[in-house]
């Protein structure tokens, strides 16, 4: 069995999941006899490697503990002639999608949130072994309370901290939030936005701000209906 490459960066990690991949699928398609008879139930528990140079493997598994990487499925060959043919080369294509994500995962340990975010979107890009085995089409998702943080529920917090009453944001999708607030400045403090903490818009002049900045903590936010910063109430008070 090949040593583990070492990626860093998403793009390496994606690239290294990639391979693995194409790997994988290759044995489970094309090379789908040759893999069937080196699976053989008669013998030891075996597992099925993608490498990332774009090639498989029918092997034990490693012997050190705690392996280098995430290890596969193991005894895969035991099921074999128990079920279908499809049934198997399913199962075998679900555990793979399972392993693979471990992997660029544990190579992704070190990345921040929003790189693992990136990370995800690009594998969740392409179909699945599973998909690609079973010959099932991939279905493109349309906006929906699960496309990103800001249309989980029609409730004024999103997930990421960010409050506003203002639903038309609700079918705004993942990448269009993230270019709309990657510049954001609080209006009360100048501080970039930080999807770590809280903050909340104001629905007069549509300014954001630090919860902490203008005293605004979750639990009262959810009881405000329509959100007017300092400046805006003082003004409003003028009129």
């Amino acid at each position: 069995m090949e040593m583990a490459s070492n990626p860093r960066t998403v793009e390496d990690i994606f690239k290294d999941y990639s391979s693995r991949r194409a790997g994988l699928v290759r044995a489970l398609t094309s090379d789908v006899d040759e893999f069937y008879s080196l699976c053989d139930p008669d013998k030891e528990n075996l597992c099925l490697y993608g490498h990332p140079n774009e090639k498989w493997e029918v092997s034990l598994p490693a012997e050190e503990v705690p392996p280098e990487l995430p290890e596969p499925a193991l005894g895969i060959n035991f099921a074999r002639d128990g079920m279908n043919r499809k049934d198997w080369l399913s199962l075998v294509a679900v555990h793979s999608d399972s392993w693979l994500l471990s992997v660029a995962f544990y190579f992704g340990a070190r990345l921040n949130r929003n790189e693992r975010k990136r990370l995800f979107s690009m594998i969740n890009d392409l179909p699945t072994v599973f998909e690609v085995v079973t010959e099932r089409k991939p279905v493109k998702d349309k906006p929906t309370v699960d496309s990103g943080s800001k249309s989980r529920s029609s409730t004024k917090r999103s997930s990421d901290g960010l409050v506003k009453s203002n639903h038309k944001l609700m079918d705004e999708s993942y990448e269009e939030e993230e270019d709309e607030h990657g510049e954001t400045l609080c209006g009360s403090c100048g501080g970039n936005y930080s999807a770590d903490e809280f903050w909340i818009g104001c629905d007069i002049c549509e300014r954001w701000f630090h919860g902490k900045c203008v005293k605004i903590t979750p639990a009262k936010a959810e009881s405000i209906k329509q959100y007017k910063c300092p400046s805006c109430s003082m003004k409003r008070g003028r009129q």
